[in-house]
């Protein structure tokens, strides 16, 4: 839809060809049998795309997160869901910001290659939600070990991942200064967790989304596997998330151009009363809306991945990219399933997949009011409102 050069054309082909190889039927089939996309994903992994931001001297691509997030639009605006793959991205930002130099050469290279995936961060918990300092999830150094009990929710493509980010309290929250210390982030090798300690209870939901309780009995992690300095895990998976919600706002431009595209196709040679629908302002007009909408998200999504990029703080930037991006989606989602009338419900028009899962960013990784009392207290000063 946009006009001008394209900086990151090359890449926006290469992966629209790959995307190509698994058409609408087979995005349709995996949502209908609720089954992992594997075959996309690893189509994805050996073309190296889903190791952009690792660095090329352990083997992966050198790109930045800029060029990350355009591999997710793309994925999207093709037909295909970056949900089941995004969290490679974000986490391999954690872990290359704040992993040793040994952990970096023992993780990143077999991620690079697909040896290891690592997809999952384990983060939220049912009594804290996105009051991550209130995480009640232990780890209890002994000896050269860490012993980890508790409970994560709505943790995602654990049974398609390797590796996983954990957040813990090393440190009781009584006991620390300020509530955001005393968290400590570790590598968690799933295949050995499951067999001691770990037990993983999937969460049906709504769309194709592989999402889990995890629960934690004792569960041993050896000492090397902690990120960083014990304690400073919270400020660390900050960087994470900041990644995070700028891809899942690229997802969400990637959505709502495929919206847009899809309905604006329809308007033009659905004929109704012997005129194009798309004749009526009453169904131009929500479409163009939602197409400015979706613009300027994206102008806010490309000043989020600059600062990241550059390693400036982006916190603001990587939120309001998040709420304008996601708000476009959905509002790009109601034009598209509304005019195409019943159309819209049935399952070979794809509108109805797609609108279930761009609706998913109005409340996840961070709800839209959430992200309005960040900048309303972060950007605007005022008072903290909980």
């Amino acid at each position: 839809m946009s006009t001008g050069s394209d900086p990151y054309r090359d890449i926006r082909d290469a992966v629209r060809t790959l995307c190509a190889q698994f058409p609408p039927e087979y995005h349709r089939k995996t949502d209908a049998e609720h089954t992992y996309p594997e075959a996309f994903v690893e189509a994805l992994t050996k073309a190296g795309w889903l190791a952009a931001m690792i660095p090329q001297d352990f083997g992966g691509s050198g790109l930045g997160l800029t060029e990350a997030t355009v591999v997710m639009e793309e994925i999207n605006r093709s037909g295909g869901n970056s949900g089941a793959c995004h969290g490679q991205m974000y986490n391999v930002s954690t872990l290359m910001r704040h992993g040793s130099p040994a952990q970096k050469e023992q993780y990143l290279p077999k991620i690079a290659s697909g040896e290891w995936r690592l997809q999952s961060m384990g983060v939220t918990e049912p009594t804290a939600g996105t009051d991550t300092t209130k995480i009640k999830t232990t780890a209890v150094k002994k000896a050269d070990r860490y012993i980890v009990n508790g409970q994560k929710v709505w943790i995602s493509r654990v049974q398609h991942s390797d590796w996983m980010i954990l957040l813990a309290r090393t440190t009781p929250i009584e006991q620390v200064r300020k509530k955001s210390d005393g968290m400590s982030i570790f590598m968690v090798d799933l295949r050995q967790a499951k067999q001691s300690g770990l037990t993983v209870r999937p969460i049906p939901n709504m769309v194709n989304h592989e999402t889990n309780e995890l629960f934690f009995e004792n569960m041993e992690i050896p000492a090397e596997n902690l990120i960083g300095e014990e304690g400073k895990g919270f400020r660390y998976i900050l960087d994470g998330l900041n990644a995070e919600r700028t891809l899942i706002a690229a997802e969400c431009i990637g959505d709502g151009y495929w919206f847009i595209d899809r309905v604006s196709d329809y308007a033009k040679n659905r004929i109704v009363f012997g005129r194009p629908i798309g004749q009526n302002q009453g169904v131009q007009f929500p479409i163009a809306e939602s197409y400015i909408e979706i613009e300027a998200a994206n102008l806010m999504r490309w000043k989020a991945c600059s600062l990241l990029d550059a390693g400036q703080p982006c916190g603001g930037e990587a939120n309001m990219a998040k709420y304008l991006a996601a708000k476009a989606s959905w509002e790009a989602a109601n034009a598209c399933i509304q005019f195409h009338g019943g159309f819209g419900f049935a399952h070979e028009y794809d509108v109805e997949r797609k609108f279930r899962e761009t609706r998913l960013y109005q409340v996840a990784p961070i709800s839209t009011n959430l992200i309005l009392a960040y900048v309303a207290e972060h950007m605007l000063g005022l008072p903290r409102s909980f």
